[in-house]
């Protein structure tokens, strides 16, 4: 991410401009000498732009121009100083600053000529990467080479026990989730490798392993991803925006919480696919007003953008409306536990559990991701809004609409990408908005790689590699503690839910673990009402649809992601395995459900 670097003597106006800059969403550094220079700008490689005072009591600001460019040219310098002079602005434009500013300067002035400064930068900095493009090619064929040992490797060694087809679907998943962790290679590219190697090593038929690219749930997400560059391309996510400043404020902490609760709390509820999108792009405009583009994200749009999908999902499971893994889990309780779990007892069951899981989930990415920004910039909550347009009333009318029969799904039979479907025919037919620009502006990649991830699903399951890894995963934890045995049920329910939808992970996971819970005594009902919960957490982007819309804006990587829903993953589970074991055995009793 790339960094500015701020120098001058003044420590007032060095703390007033630093906080004004890092309002706007730049990444600062702030000194008050340059007497370190080389060292900072050596370890610092994301530095592209300088701020720098001219007259400074330990080294003046020409001295340090010099030494800048010494090291690294392609660095672009601002002389701002309180004493100019037209020699000195000649003087400076001989040693190669970018320009010369006299103080004091107006903040919407300087970030201007920051971003020219940036843009040239840039330049420069592609110039150097063309000069070591070898070097990068190298990177990349070596990692995509690591990416493919790694595969031979599982794929030669001695597996116990595992259906051929089902030794050969690991060795390909292990080669795709490292291509896909490195990017080795575009993204894109991946997800066609992965439906075309399920056909070359004979784990799938054509038919069966490019099938899963157009499943309901794959084109659901596309006509979401559909609908956020809608609502985005009309206005309407900055009208989203502005109610949700107008509820929560500037304040980004008290901000960011609000948001993390309204996501997961309205999953209980609605899909968390529409919960993302509507959230998500009431964030975007924010971004935009503060400057911070997908190829200048900065850790307040890579925090926001990885919070929503992380708390939608996580409330999912608060309700039995929240997600097709809660039905999936109740019909299965019925049929084989001889159990039946009501609306209403669902709720006071996880319902609890949702706010625990939401705030958890705010605080470990705040941690991993801090956004290093205390406030919006306030003409974000004072910029006043144009009446409505005709096309903006038009997609509100037509996504209220849909939002109404993907609520009432249960009763009218619909399924949701019907609803999905039929709501862009209105929009795209009543010329609210232009379909050609909502494909101009949609992200491919993201789609394919969440029909590579439910083909990977699907094979998981009919190879039989799942109940393979159940097999070898649970005698590990079998005679273990309660809590240990719990946690790795835990999980392991969110490991496979990191290939395929949660639905599909609860239904593979509850005929696998319902035998071995009673083989180990266990709660059986307990089993069954956690897999809904621990399936919600995932560990990789392809793991659930709010994950890939995110992910579809461009603002962070699959890396930035994993290194936050990892330790999510992780802290998560043990936490509600902790509340689970002490809450539980208290309701259950008084719901009656005691004994099972």
């Amino acid at each position: 991410m790339p960094k500015l670097l701020i120098i001058d003597d003044e420590k007032d106006f060095l703390e007033t401009i630093t906080q004004r800059l890092e309002m706007r969403g730049y990444n600062v550094i702030a000194k008050t000498s340059g007497k370190d220079i080389e060292a900072i700008i050596n370890k610092e490689k994301d530095i592209d732009v300088v701020v720098l005072d001219m007259k400074m009591p330990e080294m003046m600001g020409d001295e340090v121009l010099r030494m800048i460019k010494e090291q690294r040219h392609e660095i672009q310098v601002i002389i701002l100083t309180g004493y100019g002079s037209t020699e000195a602005a000649v003087e400076m434009a001989k040693l190669d600053a970018f320009t010369y500013l006299q103080k004091p300067v107006e903040i919407e002035k300087l970030v201007k000529i920051i971003e020219d400064a940036r843009s040239k930068a840039k330049l420069l900095m592609a110039e150097n990467e063309k000069e070591d493009g070898g070097k990068n090619w190298k990177r990349r064929a070596i990692l995509a080479g690591i990416s493919i040992i790694a595969g031979v490797i599982v794929a030669l060694i001695p597996l116990s026990g595992i259906p051929p087809k089902a030794h050969n679907f690991l060795a390909l998943l292990i080669t795709v989730i490292l291509l896909w962790v490195t990017e080795a290679i575009p993204i894109g590219v991946t997800a066609f490798l992965t439906g075309g190697g399920l056909i070359l090593f004979g784990i799938q038929s054509p038919a069966h392993a490019w099938e899963p690219y157009a499943n309901p749930a794959v084109m659901f997400v596309l006509m979401i991803i559909m609908f956020g560059v809608i609502l985005n391309e009309v206005g309407i996510a900055k009208r989203i925006l502005h109610f949700a400043i107008k509820i929560a404020g500037t304040n980004i902490m008290k901000f960011s919480i609000v948001v993390a609760l309204a996501s997961s709390l309205t999953s209980s509820i609605f899909h968390d696919a529409t919960i993302t999108i509507i959230f998500l792009f009431a964030v975007i405009p924010i971004f935009i007003k503060m400057g911070i583009t997908i190829d200048k994200s900065t850790n307040l749009s890579k925090f926001f953008t990885i919070l929503i999908p992380l708390t939608a999902s996580a409330g999912g499971f608060g309700t039995i409306l929240g997600g097709g893994r809660n039905p999936i889990a109740v019909e299965y309780i019925e049929k084989y536990i001889g159990v039946h779990v009501g609306f209403l007892d669902w709720i006071v069951i996880q319902m609890p559990m949702v706010l625990v899981a939401s705030l958890a989930t705010w605080a470990i990415c705040w941690l991993i991701i801090p956004p290093k920004v205390k406030e919006f910039p306030a003409e974000i909550k004072t910029e006043k809004l144009s009446p409505m347009s005709k096309n903006e009333k038009g997609v509100a009318f037509v996504f209220i609409l849909a939002f109404i029969f993907w609520t009432l799904s249960d009763l009218t039979k619909l399924h949701v990408s019907v609803v999905a479907a039929l709501a862009l025919i209105g929009i795209y037919g009543l010329r609210f908005v232009s379909i050609k620009t909502v494909i101009q502006k949609f992200s491919w990649e993201a789609w394919l790689v969440f029909g590579a991830g439910v083909s990977l699903g699907v094979a998981m399951l009919e190879t039989g590699a799942g109940k393979w890894l159940a097999d070898q995963f649970f005698p590990v934890i079998n005679g273990q503690s309660h809590f240990v045995v719990y946690y790795g049920i835990a999980i392991f329910g969110s490991f496979i839910s990191s290939f395929m939808s949660n639905s599909a992970a609860t239904a593979l996971c509850l005929p696998v673990l319902d035998p071995m819970a009673m083989e180990m005594g266990m709660s059986r009902l307990f089993i069954a009402l956690s897999l809904p919960v621990t399936t919600s957490f995932i560990m990789l982007v392809i793991g659930c649809p709010p994950s890939i819309i995110s992910y579809s804006t461009g603002y962070f990587r699959q890396w930035d992601f994993i290194k936050v829903a990892v330790p999510n993953t992780l802290i998560l589970c043990a936490i509600l395995v902790v509340i689970m074991s002490i809450y539980w055995p208290i309701i259950l009793p008084l719901l009656g459900y005691a004994g099972k």
